[in-house]
């Protein structure tokens, strides 16, 4: 009797500790990056960050946003096996990642430091 209410307390103990992990990552998950006006306002802007998913380059140009990245205007051109380019990304003629489309048609390859995209958007940083 005494060992089946310590398996019981033990469980509910285990249960208890995984919600609480679970919900501070949904938490932190949840909670805004410090550039997400940023991001946005790219995107409002007719700003479109051209890449793939192998690229260390566009890694690192996802990276300068932090948890904002997840609100780039990005476009994946990288087919699944990584051997191939999307068809939206040949149509505009991107030969190399990263690479930025502007809204007045102006590319820029390469990384971009975030200056440049103020320069180039007129959004601010914050």
């Amino acid at each position: 009797m005494q060992k089946n209410f310590h398996q019981k307390i033990t469980r509910g103990i285990i249960v208890v500790s995984v919600a609480l992990v679970v919900g501070g990552i949904i938490f932190v998950k949840r909670q805004p990056g410090a550039y997400d006006g940023f991001a946005q306002c790219l995107k409002d802007k007719g700003a479109t960050f051209y890449g793939a998913f192998w690229c260390p380059h566009c890694q690192r140009q996802k990276q300068l946003f932090g948890k904002s990245a997840r609100l780039l205007p990005y476009v994946e051109c990288s087919t699944p096996d990584g051997q191939g380019q999307t068809l939206a990304c040949s149509e505009k003629h991107i030969e190399g990642y990263p690479t930025w489309i502007f809204a007045n048609g102006e590319t820029v390859s390469g990384e971009i430091p975030l200056e440049r995209l103020v320069e180039k958007t007129g959004c601010a940083l914050p």
